[in-house]
């Protein structure tokens, strides 16, 4: 399949989201003056129209001015930083929007929700190609800036993905296959300077000529937008398919492209800067394997043994294992476990609490270390919840540390020492072993994953 031009480029990725399912709507139609306007001007990036039914759906139990509250919350950021402004739209969209309203009672609090999670068809998904957004230039600076991106896509009138295209026949070098794509990563920064409101919601960017095609998030650097290899997670596309058609179907699948949303992204923050990032197809693909064997092995008729993932190096283990962890804590089958990250050294054990630490947002918890047996005694009395760090070490000899059945445990490095030891976590949870590795136990693949 060839392309001659951009516009092409552009109609075959609209093509592939009206195959998953997604409404469609030519960017003009809907301007402010458009045939069929849903934008006061075109400094508003949100459909407020489709946000509002969206709410009245998905919350059918609250009044009108607690919708109104929540669309205030959503489309007022208040501080002066793009990322800042981000990160705080993005915990609305994973935990809701805190409102309050008057009733007969007083005064009520509650949430607003901004995605329905239990029933995702009642969420609405849309493409716009050609989307003009005219914002003020901050001050100090003249005039106003007119952008118009590719393609947007809304998830309930929320722009949460943008798409640039390039001509595919353009900068064409085979020693280097991302070359091409150079050129529409610096159009996304130069979008991100001057119009910066449409990037407040935005969870994922995407850049494509039409065949290569690589995803990234609001901070990610050039070396950090990355292919995303498969549809299905089970077979990787080969590597003459159309890049961009694979990374569509594989991450905006409706329901897929919510669960990433809410669940595989994040915001490690050090004390200093604040870097977004988002899983890569390997990831992804595994913790979800990972938490469904998770869930059948704690049921009471589970045999406790949740599995092992195969990591190449340079893959991204650390994250992986605190995105495997947030998704366990919010899972209702699981009732708010505890996690309890198990090495064999105190220098890694270090290094995965420090991976956590900056991650904390996607545990919804800071997490501790265990000083001693004794700690870590202590921590496990708790009756639910708590992310604990301890060395392998501190289990050997003495008395269960728990006998509670919600806890969830996971042992790096599992292959390198201790073969033959064993240590009983609680007689129901069994070994917690680093010899060989059970034939029956699942085992779930990422050596495949170096990019």
């Amino acid at each position: 399949m060839t392309y001659l031009d951009e516009a092409q480029v552009e109609i075959a990725a609209i093509d592939y989201f009206r195959e998953l399912g997604y409404e469609y709507v030519h960017g003009p139609e809907i301007a402010p003056d458009g045939q069929s306007p849903e934008r006061e001007d075109y400094d508003r990036v949100v459909l407020i129209g489709r946000l509002k039914d969206a709410l009245f759906r998905i919350n059918p139990d609250v009044p009108t001015e607690a919708i109104d509250e929540a669309i205030r919350k959503v489309t007022r950021p208040d501080s002066p930083s793009l990322i800042v402004n981000n990160r705080a739209f993005h915990r609305m969209l994973t935990d809701g929007v805190d409102v309050s309203w008057r009733c007969e009672e007083g005064e009520r609090y509650g949430k607003i929700w901004l995605i329905d999670v239990e029933n995702p068809d009642n969420n609405h998904c849309l493409v716009v190609n050609q989307f003009t957004v005219i914002e003020n230039l901050s001050a100090g600076q003249a005039g106003k800036k007119n952008r118009r991106p590719d393609v947007v896509v809304f998830v309930n009138g929320l722009p949460l993905a943008v798409i640039e295209l390039k001509n595919p026949t353009k900068d064409i070098d085979e020693r280097d296959p991302k070359k091409g794509l150079r050129p529409a990563y610096n159009q996304i920064q130069t979008y991100k300077a001057d119009i910066p409101s449409l990037f407040v919601y935005n969870e994922l960017l995407v850049i494509s000529d039409g065949f290569a095609a690589l995803a990234g998030t609001l901070t990610s650097g050039w070396d950090r937008f990355m292919p995303w290899r498969t549809i299905d997670g089970q077979t990787l596309a080969p590597l003459a398919s159309v890049q961009l058609e694979v990374l569509v179907k594989g991450i905006f699948e409706r329901q897929r492209f919510l669960d990433y949303v809410l669940h595989f992204i994040t915001f490690e923050d050090n004390g200093k800067e604040i870097a977004k990032k988002a899983a890569a197809y390997h990831q992804y693909w595994a913790v979800n394997k990972a938490v469904n064997c998770t869930v059948e092995a704690s049921r009471p008729e589970g045999d406790r043994r949740i599995g092992v993932v195969w990591h190449t190096q340079g893959s991204g283990k650390s994250l992986s294992m605190a995105f495997y962890a947030g998704k366990i804590i919010k899972h209702p089958a699981m009732e708010n476990p505890t996690i309890v990250v198990i090495t064999d050294r105190n220098d890694l054990d270090d290094q995965l609490f420090g991976t956590f630490s900056v991650n904390s947002e996607l545990l919804r918890q800071k997490p501790v270390q265990a000083e001693s047996r004794e700690h870590l005694k202590d921590l496990l009395r708790v009756a639910s919840g708590g992310v604990v760090f301890t060395t392998l070490q501190k289990f050997e000899g003495g008395d269960a540390l728990s006998l509670r059945q919600n806890i969830v445990v996971i042992a790096d490095e599992a292959h390198r020492s201790h073969y033959g030891f064993r240590a009983k976590f609680n007689k129901n949870t069994g070994e917690v072993c680093n010899g060989p590795v059970k034939t029956d136990i699942p085992q779930i693949d990422c050596r495949f994953a170096r990019t």
